[in-house]
């Protein structure tokens, strides 16, 4: 097959995949009474990065570190250079940041530990693997003590659980949409990565490129429908949260498995899979900006609590700095 029918092919069978995971993780939940909440801050930020982890893991495992770490570390630049700047350019998005501004927090937290990673020891492995996915379930168990008290974080993360209806009603559908799911996730991350392979050596560019760029939009398409909807639908906190939850769970749980099935270190057999300090130097750097311009105003003055917007205009800035 084509490498561009492949990659066409992968991400078609990834985003149909990451669906029916969701959806089908979701019924399952309903049926056996599980909280809106806990579906939100669990199943559906799994789901939405399935297509990342399986494609990352695939990648590993088939010695390809640059498709890895590249589909990782372009995937947070793009949910907020490409993805948040779509949304803004359509609608203004006015954000509570009682209800964002701490996964805000972890989201630059979780750079910085992934930052100090790629400086301190040049490679992900199976302890830098198992600390991420550690911090994962206390970031899950945290969120989850603190909210089920109530508040407007909740109240977000149980919309999330609604953002993927309609769910199945029956426990077998549930299940097999997830199973279905699954293998749809399995099916397309090994497409995608064999056409990404073969399209860098086609073009003579590093694999991190390709999966900095081609693999690494693909896999964030996702998020960028969830995120549209979600405003189109009025629920702006919903359209930040998935964008900033999708990196909390790219960087914990993408990563981690990285380490934890294979070390990502310099080189593979098929090009260097090197955490570059610099990609990782400018993620964090968006997502620190955009966390502050849910608390300032452009001439840096803070902005009332109650709301707090984020205009157009940094949406037309943040787009072309993709690019």
């Amino acid at each position: 097959m084509d490498a561009g029918l492949q990659i066409l092919a992968g991400l078609a069978l990834l985003a149909l995949g990451g669906e029916g995971v969701v959806r089908g993780a979701v019924g399952i939940a309903r049926r056996l009474g599980v909280s809106e909440l806990l579906i939100g801050l669990t199943l559906v930020g799994f789901g939405t990065s399935s297509p990342e982890l399986m494609t990352s893991v695939d990648a590993a495992l088939t010695g390809s570190p640059g498709i890895a770490v590249g589909n990782v570390v372009g995937s947070n630049i793009g949910n907020i250079l490409l993805i948040l700047a779509c949304v803004v350019l359509i609608r203004p998005l006015p954000v509570n940041p009682a209800a964002v501004g701490r996964d805000g927090m972890v989201a630059v937290g979780a750079s910085l530990l992934l930052f100090l990673f790629a400086m301190l020891f040049g490679e992900l492995n199976v302890w830098t693997g198992a600390l991420l996915l550690a911090a994962l379930i206390v970031y899950i168990l945290t969120v989850w003590r603190i909210e089920r008290r109530g508040g407007p974080a909740a109240q977000m993360h149980e919309a999330e659980g609604h953002s993927h209806d309609p769910a199945p009603q029956s426990l077998w559908q549930s299940a097999a949409f997830a199973l279905a799911g699954l293998g749809l996730l399995i099916w397309g991350a090994d497409l995608l990565v064999s056409g990404a392979i073969t399209t860098a050596k086609l073009a003579g560019v590093s694999e991190t490129v390709i999966g900095l760029t081609v693999v690494a939009i693909g896999t964030s398409l996702p998020e960028l429908v969830a995120s549209l909807a979600a405003a189109l639908k009025g629920r702006p906190d919903v359209a930040f949260g998935n964008i900033v939850g999708s990196n909390i769970y790219n960087i914990f749980e993408v990563s981690g498995h990285n380490g934890a099935h294979s070390s990502v270190e310099h080189s593979g057999r098929h090009g260097s899979g090197r955490l570059d300090g610099a990609d990782l130097i400018r993620r964090h750097a968006d997502d620190f900006c955009v966390h502050l311009q849910t608390h300032h105003a452009p001439g840096g003055a803070p902005v009332p609590p109650r709301l707090r917007r984020i205009h157009r205009l940094p949406g037309r800035t943040l787009s072309p700095a993709h690019v």
